[in-house]
């Protein structure tokens, strides 16, 4: 088992690691719409927040010498579901056919105020 760390992608924010890689496979945990320089939330705007997570993750996996394309699941966890159409759209942009298994949750809250949070597993 490796940690994946890169510096490109904001620190963890609690007792985790930002992706491990084990047996061929990268688990990515979940982030966010997080700014990896600044550390601040990039925007209010859901389709912002979702291509800053996504940026976030895509640079997880190539630190990991992996890529979006090597993504075979992904869970999706956003705090208002009426937003689930405009991050869809924006997810179309990043993967392509065939796509990631993929599940979508709403929930009540994250452990910080942002509109969507993406955990990815992939394999190198």
């Amino acid at each position: 088992m490796n940690e994946i760390e890169t510096e490109h992608a904001p620190a963890s924010i609690g007792p985790f690691s930002q992706a491990i890689v084990d047996d061929g496979r990268i688990f990515v945990s979940g982030q966010g719409p997080v700014d990896p320089e600044t550390g601040e939330i990039v925007s209010t705007d859901i389709r912002e927040q979702t291509h800053r997570t996504l940026k976030n993750v895509e640079a997880i996996l190539e630190a990991a010498g992996s890529s979006l394309e090597n993504t075979v699941k992904a869970t999706v966890f956003v705090t208002d579901i009426d937003d689930y159409d405009a991050i869809n759209e924006v997810y179309q942009e990043y993967f392509s056919d065939p796509y990631p298994a993929r599940s979508a949750v709403q929930v009540v809250e994250l452990p910080i105020d942002i509109g969507v949070e993406i955990e990815v597993i992939a394999t190198e």
